[in-house]
Formats: C-alpha cells, sequence, structure tokens
C-alpha cells in the first residue's frame, strides 16, 4: 500500500468526522490530530483524504439515485408496443407509446460544413 493512502486511512479511523470535501479544512484539520513535518507529505495525505470523502459522498448519493429509481412504478416507465394488422392494406402498424422520462432529445454538436467558391 502506499505511503500516502496508509497514513491517509490509519487518520481517517481516528478521526473521519473532522475531514471534509474542502481542501484546506482538511488540511487545518490534519494539523490538529498529527504531526507532519513535511508542508509536501501533508498536502499530499490532505489532498488524497479529500478525494477520498468527496469520492464516498458521490458513491453515496449515486446508491440513493439508484434506489429511489428502482423503487419507482416501473409499469409507468415501460413502454408498450402495439401490433394491429389493417384491414384495408393488410400491413402491420405499430403504435409504440413512451412517457417522459424514456425520450431523449438528441441535439447535434457539429456545425454544417461550408462550401468552398473559387
Amino acid at each position: 500500500m502506499d505511503r500516502i493512502k496508509r497514513l491517509s486511512f490509519e487518520v481517517l479511523a481516528d478521526h473521519k468526522s473532522k475531514f471534509g470535501e474542502d481542501f484546506v479544512e482538511n488540511k487545518k484539520a490534519l494539523n490538529q490530530v498529527s504531526i507532519v513535518r513535511s508542508k509536501g507529505l501533508k498536502n499530499k495525505v490532505a489532498g488524497y483524504i479529500t478525494r477520498f470523502i468527496k469520492k464516498e459522498i458521490r458513491e453515496e448519493k449515486f446508491k440513493q439515485d439508484r434506489s429511489s429509481y428502482d423503487s419507482s412504478n416501473t409499469e409507468e416507465q415501460e413502454s408498450t408496443l402495439d401490433v394491429t394488422e389493417s384491414e384495408e392494406t393488410s400491413e402491420t402498424v405499430e403504435e409504440i407509446t413512451l412517457t417522459n422520462d424514456e425520450v431523449e432529445t438528441i441535439v447535434p454538436k457539429t456545425k454544417p460544413v461550408e462550401e468552398k467558391t473559387e
């Protein structure tokens, strides 16, 4: 295990509640709970702790969003496909019903190419 990672986990194991998403505040908290003589080492440990906390928060938010999406009514979100046969033309007509949540608007990001005139 990397030295920065190991030191960060040792500090977080005992003092996780003192750290958050702000790098400057994490440097101050690190000064309070430990003695780090090297400025570079202190910055690297505080930076790793900051990234680690942000990642945990992001993953927790993703899990909450996913669980709320899974618990929503799936019947409303499913599309239905009805196939009927037309009497006059004997062709198959498909009717697709989509909810607003399933429809994505795709906007091209490219500009039209202008022709050169000589």
